[in-house]
């Protein structure tokens, strides 16, 4: 079985009947990232059905327009908390129940190479440090917040782009992530992360060049990895390709 989540079950039934449509049959369990108690209820869920995991797909994302008028502080942390905090916290529940050979999806962005670029030295070799641990990674995301509700982010060497860095997170999350399974005892189980490209979706207020098929064709790749495979295993992939997303 395969299952689509969505915060408000309304717009997470409409994408099933799209879905049906199109003689697909996925169900549906609702889901928001950013509730402990969302979390847990899927957690549950997966776990009593079907006693475990083999492949997770995170796409759950927000992105301020343009032409927003909120506040960068608000955007920086309302950011980090749904793409970077929520993403962690969701993979925290269901990493438990993930099967030998299991696939992990963790969807980012090339805006990510963009934003660490532009990130002091200082600040990118802490990004960059291959013994980087979750906890670090958690806190130099909460100072990126602090510094922005302050006004200094700048000087204190992040950018001004508050999805770039919460998606710096997920693929600096994604490397961290997967070097810790592989030292678990259930074997061959991968994460990447990927870049689907600028799709036609609300995200993207239907600006992108790629159709939703074109979009899913790097996720779909990657949750489908035969038994085995060596690479991508920990990278950051776009167009089926691993990228050096931190040069």
């Amino acid at each position: 079985d395969v299952y689509l989540t969505a915060r408000k079950e309304e717009l997470g039934q409409e994408a099933i009947k799209s879905l049906n449509s199109e003689g697909l049959s996925p169900k549906f369990h609702q889901l928001d990232i950013t509730d402990q108690a969302s979390i847990g209820r899927l957690r549950d869920f997966l776990k009593n059905t079907y006693g475990g995991l083999d492949i997770l797909v995170n796409n759950a994302g927000i992105a301020y327009k343009q032409a927003s008028t909120a506040p960068f502080a608000e955007q920086a942390e309302v950011s980090i908390r749904t793409n970077y905090q929520g993403t962690s916290d969701l993979c925290n529940a269901l990493f438990p129940l993930l099967r030998p050979h299991a696939r992990v999806v963790n969807v980012s962005s090339m805006v990510s190479t963009f934003a660490i670029k532009k990130c002091s030295k200082e600040v990118q070799a802490k990004f960059l440090n291959y013994k980087i641990t979750v906890d670090d990674l958690t806190n130099l995301m909460h100072d990126f917040i602090q510094a922005a509700k302050k006004g200094n982010h700048e000087s204190k060497g992040y950018p001004s782009s508050a999805y770039g860095m919460s998606k710096v997170g997920v693929s600096v999350l994604s490397e961290i992530q997967h070097r810790q399974l592989s030292a678990d005892p259930r074997e061959d189980i991968l994460v990447n992360a990927c870049c689907p490209g600028y799709v036609n979706t609300d995200m993207s207020s239907h600006k992108g060049h790629k159709t939703i098929d074109q979009g899913a064709d790097t996720p779909l790749y990657l949750a489908l990895l035969p038994p085995g495979t060596k690479s991508p295993a920990g990278n950051f992939v776009s167009e089926r390709k691993i990228k050096k997303w931190k040069e």
